[in-house]
């Protein structure tokens, strides 16, 4: 679960205006974010098998919205892809 700080300094970070909370770069900043928490959860608790169904559903879904981003604009995906180091 993230932090409010946490969670707002993701949104500074990756924002495109300065009222700027919903684009595709910022949600799927938090969804990384979420998804690395969970699997540093997971590590320790392997059996936990409904925090792993939720974990499957953030990469859909953050692979969604970077498969809209790449459709749309190309080079704001790879920007994306190398700031948050996704697709070594």
């Amino acid at each position: 679960m993230l932090t409010k700080e946490k969670k707002t300094s993701v949104i500074s970070d990756f924002r495109m205006a300065e009222t700027d909370t919903g684009s595709p770069e910022v949600q799927i900043a938090i969804l990384t974010e979420q998804i690395n928490e969970l699997t540093e959860h997971l590590k320790i608790h392997r059996k936990d098998h409904s925090s792993r169904r939720g974990l499957l559903k953030m990469v859909g879904n953050r692979n969604s919205l970077l498969k809209y981003v790449k459709n749309t604009d190309i080079q704001r995906y790879r920007t994306i892809i190398t700031r948050l180091g996704l697709r070594k």
